[in-house]
């Protein structure tokens, strides 16, 4: 008796664990497929509107396409073509130019700015946040024509400050490039800032406390605390500002239209130049492909620099 008491006892014992088991893969499971189901919709919209095109515009890179449709295929014709390309040289060189210059100088400004602020009161923060980031919710086109009324060479408002009139910015090659740098930063630096400053308020302020009761600096403090804290948020800053200032093309479409003298021309503007002007879609997509590879070689630094995932 004793004996098959025990053989009873043990078998509900010995079965529930295979149930609480079986359970959990199947709770996994659903939830899983649950998943799955609500990123289906972003998942197609990304495979339709991202992926095939990507796709589609590696293919037509390898043809040659024109207005009258594809007219054969070109290999690598178009790839070689950019390495005597005098347009692309300059284009090429005008856009590392701008991110080269923009991008760590929004960086540190908007990181400077979001310190300054955040030390203040929180209507304060909020005035100033909302000041810095009203160019981002502001059209591009109201921006870009308020610029070009302060750039005009007679009564333009920076002239009139500086007692220089009749000088024409947009129109000398050797200022127009940096007029756009300076618009680009100033409708840049908007969304940096906002993202500091919650950045800023997630640091643990025990831990800050504690390093200044030991007797740290504020040098310190930001470099040993805050710094590898916020490092996540300055590693996305500085990825989409890279592809922003990659893709500028509003600005100059707007005030120079790549002049004068192909000084503001970037490879962004000059593929929107050889579609709409010389309707060469096959040389377009060339362009647009190694502008891809560009962005992700920067991006790839920025990732290893971090030195995070």
């Amino acid at each position: 008796m004793a004996q098959a008491t025990a053989t009873v006892t043990q078998k509900p014992g010995g079965n529930k664990p295979k149930e609480t088991s079986g359970m959990s893969r199947a709770l996994v499971r659903r939830e899983t497929i649950s998943g799955y189901l609500f990123l289906l919709p972003s998942l197609i919209f990304f495979i339709g509107f991202v992926v095939v095109p990507m796709g589609i515009c590696v293919v037509y890179s390898f043809l040659d396409y024109g207005m009258a449709g594809v007219e054969g295929f070109a290999g690598l014709d178009n790839y070689l073509r950019m390495l005597s390309d005098k347009t692309f040289h300059k284009g090429f060189i005008n856009t590392v130019l701008i991110v080269v210059v923009a991008v760590p100088t929004v960086t540190a400004f908007s990181l400077w700015v979001s310190s300054a602020i955040y030390q203040m009161s929180s209507f304060t923060r909020s005035f100033f946040r909302c000041v810095f980031y009203l160019p981002v919710v502001t059209g591009t086109v109201a921006v870009t024509v308020v610029w070009k009324w302060m750039f005009n060479p007679y009564n333009g408002l920076l002239n009139q400050l500086t007692g220089n009139v009749g000088f024409d910015w947009l129109g000398n090659p050797n200022t127009a490039i940096w007029c756009i740098i300076m618009i680009l930063f100033t409708t840049s630096i908007g969304q940096p800032i906002v993202l500091y400053v919650a950045a800023l308020g997630n640091v643990d302020n025990s831990i800050i406390e504690a390093a200044q009761v030991d007797g740290a600096t504020k040098l310190q403090v930001f470099w040993k605390i805050k710094w590898p804290a916020i490092m996540p948020t300055t590693l996305y800053i500085l990825v989409i500002t890279t592809i922003n200032s990659f893709q500028c093309f509003a600005l100059i479409q707007l005030l120079t239209s790549g002049g004068p003298f192909f000084s503001t021309t970037t490879i962004m503007y000059q593929i929107f130049d050889t579609v709409y002007k010389y309707n060469d879609f096959g040389y377009a997509n060339a362009m647009g492909v190694v502008l891809a590879i560009i962005i992700a070689i920067f991006s790839a630094i920025q990732f290893k620099l971090a030195k995070t995932d």
